[in-house]
């Protein structure tokens, strides 16, 4: 292990994973406040966002402004489409972090870093390691259906966790130093579905006259159709290939942060999901060091 002063020389990697990705900067705050150095970083999706805004030095204003973000910012930030194959165009959102976080090209950042996109095309996996940072992210974060594709040399690029949701096998190592992974990639599924038959149950036992009507007219495996089902196969494939990834690259210390309550669009919820980051990067830290 490199150690200059007191400083631990870390090889980060951030997963995919939506709002949950918020947890990142938690984790980032916890590594550094227990003595780690962040000597070089690889991001997918959220994890590509949070990465290159560090990378670029500017955490601590991304954190501020995402105190800002609620319900009706989101709607704002959303610029809809009315094309067949995504939501939004994306470019808003990344408009609006640059104008505290400019764009810089990737090879210039004071620390290696790079990020993950997936060529719909091919089918392949593609390694942001130079040119436009906020070019590598908008390419990294293309939620497939949500956000519009990024085209760039011949390829249609989507988002990055369809390939390799945790790159713990892309970032630019360091002799001597330790590889950190931060997974928010999956869910902890049967409290969700716990919690789920729990709300539907109270639903069903309601004795307000309104509820009873609704009840007669929303089904009761409402949380089953064709929306959920494919969402969570999504999410499943995506939770095996990055535990396959820590098997094929074992991290020093993985901070597995399995989330029942918080799901992709939960911006709102920064400062929560941020403090989970902290909670669960320190016990992780806290393991690493026992052993």
């Amino acid at each position: 292990m490199k150690i200059e002063g007191d400083k631990m020389d870390v090889a980060l990697v951030l997963s995919s994973g939506g709002a949950r990705g918020l947890a990142h900067i938690g984790a980032i705050e916890e590594l550094e406040a227990q003595g780690f150095r962040i000597t070089s970083i690889a991001g997918c999706s959220m994890g590509s966002l949070i990465g290159g805004v560090y990378a670029a030095g500017k955490l601590a204003e991304f954190r501020e402004w995402m105190k800002s973000i609620d319900r009706k910012k989101m709607m704002e930030l959303t610029d809809f489409s009315f094309s067949l194959n995504h939501v939004a165009k994306g470019t808003r959102i990344i408009e609006a972090i640059m104008e505290f976080v400019p764009d810089i090209a990737i090879e210039d950042l004071p620390l290696p870093y790079c990020a993950i996109a997936t060529d719909w095309k091919s089918g392949r996996e593609v390694v942001f390691r130079k040119g436009s940072l906020f070019e590598a992210i908008r390419a990294s974060i293309s939620l497939p259906a949500f956000y519009e594709p990024v085209q760039r040399d011949g390829m249609i690029l989507i988002d990055g966790g369809v390939t390799n949701p945790l790159p713990l096998n892309r970032v630019k190592r360091h002799e001597g130093d330790i590889l950190v992974g931060v997974d928010v990639s999956g869910h902890d599924y049967e409290t969700q579905w716990e919690m789920q038959h729990q709300l539907t149950e109270k639903r069903k036992h309601s004795t307000s006259l309104s509820q009873k009507i609704l009840n007669r007219l929303i089904p009761d495996n409402l949380d089953f159709n064709h929306y959920t089902v494919l969402s969570r196969v999504s999410s499943l494939m995506i939770r095996q290939n990055s535990i396959l990834m820590t098997q094929l690259v074992p991290p020093d210390i993985l901070v597995d942060i399995q989330m029942s309550r918080y799901g992709t669009f939960d911006y709102d919820k920064s400062e929560k999901l941020i403090a989970i980051g902290h909670q669960k990067t320190q016990q992780a830290i806290k393991q690493y060091k026992s052993k």
